[in-house]
């Protein structure tokens, strides 16, 4: 297993696709899968077009409109709409793995998805083979 820190802004997707190539690559894994997992409650992972940078800004548009902040929230840090984002999102992927690459479609990319930043956090990938 492979550890992956950064550091992020108050809201983001960032590309996490390098990070699980290095690790498949330092796994030796060359048919299996791999996945990425995210230990926080208020960020997420998820796969998505890596293509045009306006997806992950309208996937955050969306995700705030789907899951704003409320009065009623009763959560005492004040981060619930962080909480129902990361829970909507996920906190893992899992990616087949075929002839030692990872098996994504032509726009498909990995994304570390930041809710209630700016942290440091972490994140983990693991390849298993088959």
């Amino acid at each position: 297993m492979h550890e992956y820190s950064l550091r992020t802004p108050r809201e983001a997707m960032i590309d996490i696709t390098r990070e699980a190539r290095d690790a498949l690559a330092k796994s030796q894994v060359s048919d299996g899968i791999l996945t990425v997992f995210v230990p926080h409650t208020t960020a997420g992972v998820t796969i998505n077009e890596n293509a045009d940078p306006d997806v992950q800004t309208d996937l955050l548009l969306g995700l705030s409109k789907a899951f704003p902040d409320r009065p009623e929230f009763r959560h005492s840090e004040g981060n619930s709409s962080a909480h129902l984002r990361a829970t909507a999102v996920g906190s893992s992927v899992t990616i087949l793995v075929e002839g030692g690459a990872l098996v994504l479609g032509t726009w498909q990319g990995v994304y570390f998805c930041e809710f209630d930043g700016p942290r440091t956090r972490k994140f983990y990938v693991k390849a298993t083979k088959a």
